[in-house]
């Protein structure tokens, strides 16, 4: 299914599923948010002092009971995570996902170790879902602003995004699934790893290093979330090493699948990007560099 668009007026939840959120940044992008027309509703862990451990917003039952209330309450038609960080999993498994599918469908938008939220909103309820800059972040510069509006109000009916080069030519088709690296290798063995089968799938992850990236795409490899992929476009590795080192790694990990592989399509970790409906069909041609979305994520 696919959520509704967003009209002005409209209420926008703003939350923290994982970790701390920045109050400098917050309040500096607050007023970007209602700039869009709508009211942001800023939820409890938001604003929160950090949890125990610190590297989470609040306690998991408090993360999830206000994930939990931003989308049962009708008045909001948009769930965004104002950062990323640590510990959507955690709290993963005290959501109420009956509840929720019960609620109808409203749009989650976020990126990083959000990640974890889309496989299970995709799992769970079968919506298709945005992977998007996050407003409490030093990236959520104008372009990253600008495309995540009009992915929000104005989806269009026909979006062309064009990344980097081939590292394996051909064509396409699939439905667009991945994210961040991290988060799919350790979801394998959840209720929510899901498969790449018939996918176009997204990757991009941040300060980790070469050995790690590829012990999470052999755990990925080894476990069959690869088989049957029909295409891999590559994101930011910022703070990941040295460039061509995770590209000689991307190559002898993935080149072997024999599907079409690009590289260096700025989504992720880094400024000005863009914001990528997951769970609806795109064409990607790694010749030409460019992932074609037919069908808008947002009705």
């Amino acid at each position: 299914m696919r959520p509704p668009r967003l009209r002005a007026g409209d209420t926008l939840a703003l939350v923290a599923p994982a970790g701390p959120v920045p109050a400098d940044l917050l309040e500096k992008a607050l007023p970007v948010l209602r700039g869009w027309g709508v009211e942001v509703r800023v939820g409890p862990c938001v604003r929160a002092s950090p949890g125990s451990p610190p590297y989470l917003s609040a306690p998991d039952a408090a993360r999830a009971a206000e994930f939990t209330e931003a989308w049962l309450d009708p008045g909001v038609r948009c769930v965004l995570a104002a950062r990323g960080g640590y510990g959507v999993q955690r709290m993963l498994d005290l959501v109420d996902w009956a509840t929720l599918r019960a609620a109808g469908p409203k749009v989650l938008a976020g990126s990083s170790d959000i990640t974890a939220l889309h496989r299970a909103v995709d799992v769970h309820l079968g919506l298709s879902t945005l992977f998007s800059p996050m407003p409490a972040s030093v990236l959520f510069d104008d372009f990253a602003q600008e495309h995540l509006r009009r992915s929000l109000f104005e989806p269009e009916g026909t979006l062309v995004v064009r990344g980097g080069s081939a590292l394996v030519p051909g064509r396409a088709s699939g439905v667009l699934t991945g994210g961040n690296l991290s988060l799919l290798a350790a979801g394998i063995g959840t209720p929510e790893h899901g498969s790449a089968r018939d996918a176009i799938v997204l990757l991009e992850d941040v300060t980790e290093s070469v050995y790690r990236l590829d012990r999470m795409l052999t755990q990925l490899l080894r476990s069959g979330w690869f088989d049957g992929v029909r295409g891999i476009v590559l994101g930011s590795w910022a703070a990941c090493g040295d460039p061509a080192d995770v590209r000689a790694l991307v190559v002898e990990r993935l080149g072997p699948l024999g599907v079409p592989l690009v590289e260096e399509f700025g989504f992720g970790h880094v400024p000005s990007s863009p914001t990528l409906p997951l769970g609806v069909p795109v064409t990607l041609d790694a010749d030409r560099g460019t992932l074609t979305f037919d069908t808008p994520a947002l009705t």
